[in-house]
């Protein structure tokens, strides 16, 4: 069974075609600046070369027909026909409350995440262009929606709601939802089969950490609590994201800025976070130099963004009572030893010690970090969300 897997973005598609019986990834890459000048498909070759290909791509119809072009071609493709394509994932931003795993596409499921599309307005929207598209270009194609929000579907009521009118509920589904829940999900569950520990009977903390990032309590194999809300501004210092901050503090701003509400969504979305902080790039290989040359800035900065990863996990071992196993992934959590090992120091009350000699220079790899006595095991999983939506396509499908 051959499984398109498609991440679609407002100005953007990513794509991976899995061959499920080998687990073989079969092609990968992905089309930036549709609808803009300059628009380009970048994909690892079969050699393992990144090739650029440039083009018009007006829409994301277009995108996808270029995409399924690319993988029947002579040259870069590695299937002859589209038929050969059993089934697509797709990767959908926000469920609501309406989905808490994910399911085959019908026209109902279709209505929800239109519904649902107030709440993602720039990703939902972008993810509906995609499995419009995989219709129109392969009729009846079995399509199933993975959903970020799903894994955190199982919070109680005390980590979900805030502390505002209830009527912002009722009518508006004001709550915590939280996203990378694909990721959350996939690494939890891997930590456990690499340590050989039963999933059902752990608490895990997991720690997607990259430009974007969030954490995750996921107590005997249910997320219990996330550090994203409502959208994904909510919680860790990310690349152009501020995180936590006090509401008050963006309505001061608002009137001392004579800001709108979309003036405000850009500066707490685009303008804020470690770019924000620094007065720069969102890099945070750009920041580790910055703190490296001695720039006092950066070196705050990094402070703020590994403290509130700390004051995190910190909050979620308490809120499950301890926890067993914690987990870094995501581009920072996976490549950048030094947020791991100052995040992890100083930890040894609550049973963590990491090995700094293993964790030092370790990139990309699954290995675990803490020493042997550590009571907490601490883990590097990389993740593969691509993978875990191909796997549910399949499941589903299958059922």
């Amino acid at each position: 069974m051959k499984v398109l897997v498609l991440n679609c973005g407002s100005s953007s598609i990513k794509y991976k075609l899995f061959d499920m019986i080998s687990g073989e990834v079969m092609a990968q890459g992905g089309i930036e600046k549709i609808g803009l000048p300059g628009a380009f498909l970048k994909l690892t070759d079969k050699d393992g070369k990144k090739v650029v290909l440039e083009k018009e791509i007006p829409g994301h119809k277009e995108g996808i027909e270029f995409i399924l072009s690319i993988l029947t071609d002579k040259t870069y493709g590695c299937i002859k026909e589209y038929n050969e394509i059993d089934a697509v994932g797709h990767r959908v931003v926000h469920g609501g409350e309406k989905f808490a795993s994910s399911v085959k596409i019908d026209q109902d499921v279709i209505n929800k995440v239109v519904e649902c599309s107030d709440l993602a307005p720039l990703h939902n929207p972008a993810n509906l262009k995609g499995i419009d598209a995989m219709e129109a270009l392969i009729p009846g194609i079995p399509q199933v929606a993975v959903f970020d929000t799903a894994f955190h579907q199982t919070m109680p009521a005390k980590a979900y709601m805030y502390g505002l009118p209830y009527e912002m509920y009722t009518k508006y589904g004001v709550r915590r939802y939280g996203f990378h829940g694909t990721s959350h999900r996939y690494v939890s569950r891997r930590a456990c089969e690499i340590l050989g520990v039963p999933y059902e009977e752990q608490k895990i903390i997991t720690a997607h950490v990259g430009n974007g990032g969030s954490i995750a309590a996921v107590d005997h194999g249910k997320c219990v609590d996330t550090s994203m809300g409502l959208t994904p501004v909510e919680g860790l210092l990310m690349g152009t994201r501020c995180g936590d901050v006090d509401a008050g503090a963006l309505s001061f701003i608002m009137d001392k800025e004579g800001l709108d509400g979309h003036g405000l969504s850009d500066l707490i979305n685009k303008k804020s976070g470690v770019a924000g902080l620094v007065g720069g790039s969102s890099d945070m290989r750009d920041l580790e130099n910055a703190v490296a040359a001695g720039d006092e800035r950066a070196i705050m900065t990094l402070d703020v963004y590994n403290y509130r990863i700390k004051k995190y996990i910190g909050a979620y071992a308490a809120a499950m009572g301890g926890c067993d196993i914690l987990v870094w992934t995501g581009g920072v959590g996976e490549n950048q030893w030094a947020t791991r090992r100052v995040v992890c120091e100083n930890m040894e009350y609550m049973g963590m010690k990491i090995d700094v000699e293993k964790n030092e220079g370790m990139r990309g790899e699954e290995m675990v970090i803490s020493t042997p006595d550590s009571k907490v095991t601490i883990i590097v999983v990389p993740t593969d969300e691509e993978y875990m939506i191909a796997a549910d396509t399949m499941d589903i499908l299958g059922k």
